[in-house]
């Protein structure tokens, strides 16, 4: 819970605290003096005029490491789950690369069917995969840790009676449709939900990377299913004789577990795609739609909802390898680096 301490001066009102959001409303103190909002929140600590966040063993200014990996240079999380659900990913994907190369499409006797299809499921499985790891090791959008301090709340230039929310977890300043994330650790600008298969948040920042991610992920279930199928019927026709270079059991087991994880992934994905789409069409996060919030912020235009994510309309939009348009940033402090 957040307590108001500030009593620098007799003359001067507290600062407001309002739960449950944790609004802070700044009132202008000018009695020849800068205005000094004083704010103590658990789990923060001040030294002089800076708040800092406190690190693991409750000393203020320790570099907090827990969503760094190569010594602060790269964005990750050290989730378990979504550890084991992201090696999982690439698991199921190398799963289905072999069973198309080796079993269906390497004892065929059409070079031109084999060639086309080995051409068009690598592509999908390499932007799948390209995708999936942008998605993972890209910063979705974090606010800095302990960034409440008097010299950033200061420099806002904040109005008489104008509101701004601080998160009372991290000890930052949540700009506009930024929300927590216990998973994180962080407030995440935009954020959309927590997704365990990337091991991230997705948010401002990767939010395209995640929906390549689902969308060439069902491309590719689709394509395995159809091959899979396809290869199945041909096997019973034939009563597994020549059907590959495996036993007609192991033929069978491979087969119906490509054809189960096709069949389950494109459902899954094919949704989650058309989800984040919906989502971005109407310039509303998944969890500002699950929690029924109303909408202070300016909607965009549904095309300028899309711009947002992709930019302007070209093939960029389809590769993971080129960066989302940016925001403007107003206020620097509110970005990691």
């Amino acid at each position: 819970m957040v307590k108001d301490v500030s009593l620098l001066n007799k003359k001067m009102k507290p600062t407001t605290l309002m739960n449950p959001r944790q609004s802070l409303r700044y009132r202008d103190w000018t009695l020849g003096a800068q205005l000094k909002p004083h704010i103590l929140q658990l789990g923060c600590s001040m030294t002089g005029s800076m708040y800092e966040p406190l690190g693991p063993r409750g000393v203020a200014g320790e570099i907090d490491p827990h969503n760094r990996c190569l010594g602060g240079r790269v964005w990750c999380i050290t989730d378990i789950c979504g550890i084991i659900c992201a090696v999982m990913t690439w698991l199921l994907v190398t799963y289905a690369e072999f069973v198309v190369i080796t079993v269906i499409l390497g004892t065929t006797t059409h070079p031109y069917y084999t060639t086309i299809n080995i051409f068009i499921f690598n592509v999908f499985a390499f932007l799948a995969l390209a995708s999936h790891f942008r998605a993972m090791f890209t910063d979705p959008g974090a606010v800095p840790k302990g960034n409440a301090t008097r010299e950033n709340i200061q420099r806002m230039g904040l109005r008489e009676g104008q509101v701004i929310f601080k998160c009372p977890k991290c000890c930052s300043i949540k700009p506009e449709r930024a929300h927590h994330c216990s998973v994180c650790q962080r407030c995440i600008r935009k954020m959309d939900h927590h997704c365990p298969w990337v091991n991230n948040c997705v948010g401002e920042n990767n939010q395209k990377y995640f929906v390549l991610f689902t969308l060439y992920i069902a491309l590719l279930s689709l394509h395995g299913l159809f091959l899979g199928i396809h290869q199945f019927i041909i096997c019973v026709g034939n009563e597994w004789r020549e059907c590959s270079s495996f036993s007609p059991p192991a033929t069978v087991v491979l087969l119906l577990f490509l054809i189960f994880e096709s069949l389950l992934f494109s459902i899954f994905t094919a949704v989650m795609f058309f989800t984040q789409l919906q989502a971005i069409w109407n310039d509303e996060t998944g969890i500002e739609q699950l929690k029924k919030e109303q909408a202070r912020w300016e909607r965009k235009s549904r095309w300028r909802s899309i711009q947002a994510v992709f930019g302007r309309f070209s093939l960029t939009w389809f590769s993971p390898f080129t960066q989302p348009p940016l925001p403007a940033r107003s206020h620097s402090y509110l970005y990691a680096v």
